[in-house]
């Protein structure tokens, strides 16, 4: 199992628990989407991780592209929320 990769799924995962629980405390919906973003992140590194990804390419550039425009569109509500 890569090291790295594992290291990279556990600070997604706790990326993804921390904004969950930033929303549940402040109800703001911009660490929601975020933490989801790093959950489609988590998704992809795991199957990575299970050797998986081989056949599984489009999916992996899905969930990514995906993730990255959660990324956006949350940094977006962010600027938007505060004029």
């Amino acid at each position: 199992m890569d090291a790295l990769g594992l290291l990279y799924l556990v600070f997604c995962l706790a990326i993804c628990a921390f904004g969950i629980w930033v929303y549940s405390k402040k109800k703001d919906i911009v660490p929601l989407y975020i933490g989801f973003a790093y959950a489609l992140f988590s998704i992809d590194r795991f199957i990575a991780l299970l050797g998986l990804a081989s056949g599984m390419d489009i999916l992996g550039i899905v969930l990514r592209v995906v993730a990255y425009l959660l990324v956006l569109f949350a940094l977006y509500k962010a600027l938007v929320k505060n004029r």
